[in-house]
């Protein structure tokens, strides 16, 4: 042993496996080992290392010897010593011969003895009650950090490179500069030089935060995951996890905030610029503000990153430019969505109609079409209007219904929109405020329900903060609601009761036939109608001189200043026009009459002074309506005493006197008529054949109130019940049998079949309730009955009201059981056979009787003439006409 070499230290038995403590060997070597040092020692990791048989393997303390074998074998030994134990006691070998006779088989128990203890050691570490939660977000870590020390390596590597070229670059410049001997500031290449320094560090630090803020976002849901796992199973039962939480948080902030896809859009479009600018500015040498506009060019066009150079440049220009393909397939995303989504709010009605001065439908019925052909018919003078139409229905299928109308809209635009009268947000959508007129529709079915509907509609209207501009036309089902519904609506609401408008229209037809079509006429806007204007040359003129005043209109009342605004019908002929008066007239349209010089037309007197006094009738009524009591209280207003009304239908006679009395009639104080109960089917042959058709004046066949609620199903119903008894009353005529012995050579033909129930028409009236226009052609082709459409007449009289609400005091002066009336004259009451008179000289004739003739129907034709033409002219009239007056109820 060398004596030179201090004695090794004991070993610490606490020094950490890490860091073994070096071989004296590596340490203290002579000269006559320096052949060795080429070679560098060598680690071994393997728990079981290669047998030598060399005497030199010992477990004792390194030999002081300095023999590289000994060296070589110790430094061998270290390893294994770290890999199996951590606190072995190391002993010192007597002599070396001991050492070496005990080295083999005390190195093979020693081994086995580690060998046990290691395993030991790792059953107990993996069997531990330890739980890696950590294990996914520490191995993203791991990745990430791993990543970025190679990128930073790769890009350190890179600016390396570029150092060295730039000194280079800067030598040969002091070289050509001493060359050229000229003077060179060597101090400010030393502080170029210091500059790059904090700009090499600037880079590092922004490469590794945009790194940082890459890895964040995964670290935050590994560690929301973590937090979710590690709650107990009780807590989970009572509170929602974390992570269901924060994206409960999200979805709202994305649904409740209109603006917040964009927003966070944008902010992520943001972030990557930020992010890859950053980035940019780590690995390359531009400037931060040149490496943000490179992101941004980047973001928006994947392909610009084509012309990056190196591994660091590439891989993030590349990193930017797919998130930026992300970023603009989201945008595209949204704007779709946005434009579906308001294309789709248009094909649905729910944009907001910017319209004013414009009719307002509400709800959706059977009427609607032959209502917007009125409302057409009536804006067609002012080039057309618009209309708007919301209903709960879709939008497209409301045009497509409207689509499938046939008439003309004569440029008047019908608008559509879906949506609930009873929200507010929807009737602003349609522009509620600004309308000049809306009609509330009643729905089909149930007229309570339908009424209130209609109450609740015009509450809602009541409510519009604007205010409305325009008045409210309310069709009602059941005569005992108006009051309730004008007293919600106050003055802004007018109600056209559609079953008591025509209950009162069939009994003054089944009394006057051909009245229903004066009534088509004067309530439609495609001939003549009502209208009211004032005229202030007309101001201190008697009502007699202004009937002559209007060759092309004919007034019918004064709108009286005096009274309050009140419709005076058919005044007296003194009557005196005061200022501020109006006058009531029918003409073709508002703006096709105007007074003039009031012309010289002889007055004459009537022919003779006829009074024709009400005769008994005997009316039938084949059906049960809703209304049906306020139908008889008429009946007993208009016929004279002992006239006899006739019920058939299949309601039982007990029950049938206890609905009237709970709709209000009481029996015992009907005047003039005296009620006939008939038990029976009215389709049923049969039972139609038990009654005495051929005596009855008038028929009436009522929509029955079983079937009302289908408009088809009612009018298939009232035809049968219409063919059946003209079929009944031709068998039983008195000429019968003469028509019949004409036709026994031969079976009766379409035409002779019709031909005998036209010829029973002749004898009784029929009028017939009918709910669809449809089956209006085949009455009007058969010409078996005189009609009452009653869908289309309603629908009239709502357009009516709606274009002037101060019509429907009219109507209802007219519709009354007390006041005025139309009538249908005849001809002999004015004037004789032959006679030639102008209209003006029948007019003031019929003055005399308190009466205004409004048109008149030759014996010949079957239509009447309202309003005629050529007032002035004379022409020669028969006792068949007949003329059509507005006269005091007799």
């Amino acid at each position: 042993m060398d004596s030179r070499e201090p004695s090794p230290s004991p070993p610490s038995v606490s020094r950490d496996w890490f860091f073994p403590a070096p071989s004296p060997s590596f340490i203290h070597h002579t000269p006559s080992h320096r052949h060795h040092l080429h070679k560098p020692p060598t680690r071994r990791f393997s728990t079981y290392p290669k047998h030598s048989t060399s005497p030199l393997h010992t477990t004792s303390s390194p030999s002081p010897s300095p023999s590289p074998s000994s060296s070589h074998h110790d430094l061998k030994y270290a390893g294994f010593r770290r890999r199996t134990n951590f606190s072995r006691h190391y002993q010192r070998s007597p002599t070396p011969e001991a050492a070496v006779s005990s080295s083999l088989p005390h190195k093979k128990c020693d081994v086995s003895d580690d060998k046990k203890l290691s395993l030991n050691k790792f059953k107990e570490f993996s069997g531990g009650r330890l739980k890696f939660r950590w294990q996914m977000p520490f191995l993203v870590a791991v990745l990430i950090m791993t990543f970025s020390s190679l990128v930073h390596k790769n890009i350190s590597l890179h600016n390396q490179t570029n150092d060295l070229q730039a000194q280079i670059t800067k030598l040969n410049g002091r070289l050509q500069a001493c060359n050229l001997l000229q003077p060179i500031d060597f101090d400010d290449l030393d502080s170029e030089e210091n500059v790059e320094i904090p700009n090499k560090r600037l880079k590092s630090i922004s490469l590794i935060i945009s790194v940082t803020i890459l890895s964040i976002p995964f670290l935050f849901l590994k560690y929301v995951e973590y937090i979710s796992k590690s709650r107990s199973p009780d807590n989970l039962k009572e509170e929602a996890s974390l992570n269901k939480r924060i994206a409960y948080k999200v979805d709202v902030f994305l649904s409740v905030r209109p603006y917040s896809k964009p927003l966070a859009l944008l902010v992520a479009t943001l972030l990557l610029i930020g992010v890859g600018g950053l980035a940019l500015f780590g690995v390359t040498d531009d400037s931060l503000a040149d490496c943000m506009w490179l992101s941004w060019t980047y973001v928006a066009d994947s392909g610009n990153h084509a012309n990056s150079e190196g591994v660091g440049p590439r891989l993030v220009s590349v990193s930017i430019s797919f998130g930026g393909m992300l970023i603009f397939a989201m945008m595209l995303g949204l704007v779709t969505d946005a434009i579906s989504e308001k294309f789709d709010s248009l094909r649905k009605g729910r944009s907001e109609v910017v319209k004013k001065d414009h009719t307002l439908i509400l709800g959706w019925s059977d009427k609607l079409g032959s209502l917007l052909n009125q409302l057409a018919i009536a804006n067609e003078s002012m080039g057309g209007g618009i209309v708007v139409v919301m209903a709960e229905r879709d939008k497209e299928e409301m045009e497509l219904d409207i689509a499938k109308m046939e008439f003309d809209f004569r440029q008047t635009s019908v608008i559509c929109r879906s949506g609930s009268p009873l929200i507010l947000a929807d009737l602003k959508k349609v522009s509620v405020s600004k309308a000049r007129a809306i009609i509330v529709l009643a729905e089909d079915g149930n007229a309570d329900q339908s009424d209130a509907r209609a109450l609740r509609t015009v509450l809602s209207l009541t409510g519009v903060k604007d205010g409305l501009r325009g008045h409210i036309v309310v069709e009602l089902g059941d005569l005992d609601n108006e009051v309730l519904v004008k007293l919600v609506g106050g003055d802004l609401v007018e109600t056209v009761v559609a079953h008591d408008v025509i209950g009162r229209l069939m009994i003054q037809c089944a009394r006057q036939p051909g009245l229903a079509q004066v009534w088509e006429d004067i309530l439609g806007f495609e001939n003549c109608e009502f209208y009211i204007k004032r005229w202030p040359q007309l101001d201190g003129m008697q009502f007699e001189d202004v009937l002559i005043s209007f060759p092309d209109a004919i007034p019918c009342g004064v709108k009286s200043a005096s009274c309050n605004g009140k419709i005076i019908l058919n005044p007296d002929e003194s009557y005196v026009l005061q200022e501020g008066d109006e006058v009531l007239v029918i003409a073709e349209d508002d703006d096709t009459y105007a007074p003039v010089p009031l012309p010289t037309v002889w007055r004459g007197n009537l022919p003779k002074a006829l009074f024709v006094p009400n005769s008994l009738e005997k009316i039938l009524l084949c059906g049960w309506r809703r209304d049906i009591e306020d139908m008889i209280t008429v009946l007993d207003a208009f016929l004279a005493p002992g006239s006899e009304l006739w019920m058939f239908n299949e309601v039982i006679e007990g029950v049938r006197e206890q609905k009237l009395i709970d709709g209000g009639l009481d029996i015992e104080r009907l005047m003039n008529i005296t009620l006939v109960h008939r038990e029976g089917n009215a389709v049923i042959r049969r039972h139609l054949e038990s009654l005495p058709l051929e005596s009855f004046d008038s028929i009436l066949i009522l929509a029955d109130e079983s079937v009302e609620d289908s408009a088809i199903q009612a009018d298939s119903r009232s035809l049968a019940t219409l063919l059946l008894i003209r079929d009944i009353q031709a068998k039983r005529l008195p000429y019968r049998e003469a028509k019949a012995s004409q036709g026994r050579k031969g079976s009766f033909s379409q035409g002779s079949w019709i031909g005998e129930m036209q010829q029973a028409s002749d004898k009784s009236v029929i009028i017939s309730e009918i709910l669809d226009p449809r089956t209006k052609n085949l009455l009007s082709m058969s010409r078996i009955s005189d009609y009452v459409l009653s869908n289309e007449l309603v629908s009239m009289a709502l357009a009516m009201v709606a274009e002037d609400r101060q019509i429907n005091n009219v109507l209802e002066e007219l519709f009354a059981e007390e006041g005025n009336e139309m009538h249908i004259r005849q001809a002999d009451l004015y004037l004789e056979d032959g006679e030639e008179l102008s209209f003006y000289e029948i007019l003031l004739r019929a003055r005399q009787r308190r009466e205004i003739v409004i048109g008149y129907r030759s014996g010949n034709v079957e239509k009447a003439v309202i309003n005629p033409p050529g007032k002035m002219e004379k022409r020669r009239w028969s006792v068949k006409d007949v003329f059509v007056v507005i006269a005091e109820k007799e």
